[in-house]
């Protein structure tokens, strides 16, 4: 009987450090677990760090007017949607060139009727605009 209860106590205390081992081992898991539920969603580049090297947005320079027309202007400009004066449509643009064509490119940054601000290219500048306007109207 005697040696029962020496086994009885010898797997309990086998059992204790097989389910110690368990936990200890598991530990690192649980902590790698919570780091990547945690971990940030993003991060930050600056000018100047590592990782903006291969940026080159600011290098870039200005956009041609017929880069601006065909990347934020073309679906409106090509087809008059919302009464949009056509590209190189002569009877479209007369009346507002009439105006000036300070007054087009103020109308055309600042919005005018159906036309948001800048065309909704808010990454445009204003001479950004000024040039798709140029382009828009070049012949006429």
């Amino acid at each position: 009987m005697k040696l029962v209860q020496v086994m009885s106590q010898y797997k309990a205390a086998l059992l204790s450090v097989v389910i110690a081992f368990s936990a200890f081992a598991n530990a690192g898991s649980v902590e790698d677990a919570i780091a990547e539920r945690i971990k940030p969603v993003g991060s930050v580049c600056v000018a100047g760090d590592d990782c903006a090297k291969g940026l080159l947005l600011a290098a870039a320079g200005p956009k041609s007017g017929e880069e601006v027309y065909n990347q934020s202007c073309l679906a409106c400009h090509s087809s008059g949607a919302a009464g949009a004066p056509k590209f190189r449509n002569a009877g479209d643009w007369t009346a507002r060139l009439a105006a000036g064509l300070d007054t087009v490119y103020a109308n055309a940054i600042g919005g005018i009727g159906a036309m948001p601000a800048k065309g909704l290219c808010m990454s445009c500048s204003d001479d950004e605009i000024k040039a798709a306007i140029d382009h828009m109207i070049e012949g006429l």
